[in-house]
């Protein structure tokens, strides 16, 4: 479909860096945006009043239809400074991410069934594969569901075996593989917003 446009919606839970949600169509609109995020909040159990979305400034998630959901489900808004590309830094690595799989197409997509199959495979390797850097190289699944904490100590204790057996190999501490325990948005030196589990 070279010249048309596909829009890939997604939806990332900061805290554990799983896609809670994702859909594929041909236009922009508040009303797809708001459906995607019905969904993702029905589908993880989202109680009213617990959730922020942070969003950028785009017509579909600033529109009357996004911000109706939004107040039904209880979820606050929160929304990238005006002109500010990295306010949301979260997104743009996963995008980036998405962009640099040996899978992305080079060429166009032959339709929205052919680009929803290929966004459909990266969340799922995203989410069950992906040993993200900044949640200690586990995937956003296990963290996603608390099994990420007994990788992490298991792994702790192969590396102590290791610098036990062979201590000329390490010359500095063991890597830290305690759990990340928060997560914050675009922090300042002296004031920072935190997202906790």
């Amino acid at each position: 479909m070279r010249g048309v446009f596909c829009y890939l919606y997604l939806a990332l839970d900061v805290w554990s860096r799983k896609i809670v949600g994702f859909a594929v169509h041909a236009e922009e609109s508040s009303e797809h945006a708001a459906r995607l995020m019905a969904t993702a909040c029905c589908i993880e159990g989202v109680t009213q009043d617990t959730l922020v979305l942070h969003a950028d400034n785009g017509s579909p998630m600033k529109g009357a239809t996004m911000l109706a959901i939004l107040q039904e489900l209880g979820v606050a808004a929160s929304f990238s400074r005006p002109s500010v590309s990295n306010d949301n830094p979260f997104s743009e690595s996963l995008f980036r991410t998405a962009k640099y799989r040996p899978e992305y197409p080079t060429k166009p997509f032959e339709g929205l069934e052919a680009a929803d199959a290929w966004a459909a495979n990266f969340v799922q390797w995203y989410n069950a594969e992906h040993l993200h850097s900044e949640i200690r190289f586990v995937t956003p699944e296990s963290r996603h569901s608390g099994t990420a904490t007994k990788t992490l100590k298991a792994r702790a204790e192969v590396y102590r075996q290791a610098r036990e057996r062979n201590p000329d190999r390490w010359a500095n501490g063991l890597r830290n593989w305690a759990p990340v325990a928060t997560v914050t948005l675009n922090p300042k030196p002296n004031k920072e917003v935190k997202i906790s589990a």
